[in-house]
């Protein structure tokens, strides 16, 4: 069976809980959920039938518990998971507009998953790597380590691809999590040198590479296949047999929250992808 591995961090959510607003205060209720790019991902690749691990770091409380608990029941892997007495995961708040798009707020610079390349099973966790058939990650997942994580795990990356393993990279961007452009540059570079399949869109790029067109874009991605959603319908695919655009039918319903779309995306794509599908 296909083992595919996931890399990154899931956080405790709060978000408004419908009718929580209580007049004459700035506050209100709010219902607790779980949330992370990777994690989304995993949890999608499991319901589509994948054979899949979560690889992260989480404390010994009680919300952690419930974690795991909750990945195990979506058929998500645990046993990769650290974890870290007196630590806990991270926490982000959610604000919803009008048209239901999110803003974030982040509390994770604590967060037990952030000590993941630093511990002293890392290099057991890092050595398992070569045990799967892909590893995805996603450049969140890059900006919660340092200098030092980002280069042990990109090495134990490159020493999984030549036993075998194929390595896809989602380049979710997120200003925040990173220090200057310059490090976060450096940071996707090396994962494009290293990686098998790169899911890209240039909503994540043009921040980082401003007044780049798709052509330019793509040629600064030396990974052998690549998926570069544009900002109308359509995907731009280069692999192998050539390039070639791929249109899709525009939603014409309300689009009430865009949140974990690229994640159910990527999830699918990889899905066939491992099936033996072409591009």
């Amino acid at each position: 069976m296909t083992r595919v591995a996931s890399i990154g961090e899931c956080m405790i959510e709060l978000r408004q809980a419908q009718g929580g607003a209580q007049s004459g205060h700035h506050g209100g209720l709010y219902s607790r959920g779980y949330g992370g790019d990777t994690l989304n991902t995993a949890v999608y690749l499991a319901r589509l039938g994948v054979d899949v691990d979560y690889i992260t770091a989480l404390g010994d409380d009680a919300l952690s518990e419930e974690m795991i608990a909750t990945w195990k029941a979506e058929g998500v892997g645990t046993k990769r998971v650290a974890r870290l007495a007196g630590k806990l995961p991270g926490l982000y708040l959610i604000q919803t507009d009008e048209k239901g798009e999110r803003k974030f707020f982040h509390w994770r610079e604590n967060s037990a998953a952030r000590k993941l390349m630093h511990l002293p099973e890392t290099e057991d966790l890092l050595n398992s790597l070569a045990t799967y058939d892909l590893v995805y990650l996603s450049a969140i997942t890059l900006s919660i380590y340092d200098d030092y994580g980002r280069g042990r795990l990109m090495t134990a990356l490159k020493r999984a691809r030549l036993l075998g393993t194929r390595f896809a990279f989602d380049t979710n961007f997120r200003a925040r999590g990173w220090p200057d452009l310059a490090e976060a540059r450096s940071a996707y570079s090396a994962a494009f040198e290293a990686a098998d399949i790169v899911l890209a869109s240039t909503e994540d790029l043009l921040p980082l590479y401003p007044g780049e067109g798709t052509e330019a874009l793509l040629a600064g991605i030396p990974s052998p296949e690549v998926v570069l959603k544009l900002s109308e319908p359509a995907c731009v695919l280069r692999f192998s047999g050539g390039s070639r655009e791929v249109r899709a039918e525009p939603v014409t319903q309300p689009v009430i929250d865009t949140t974990a779309a690229g994640d159910s995306f990527a999830a699918a794509y990889l899905t066939a992808r491992l099936s033996g599908a072409e591009p």
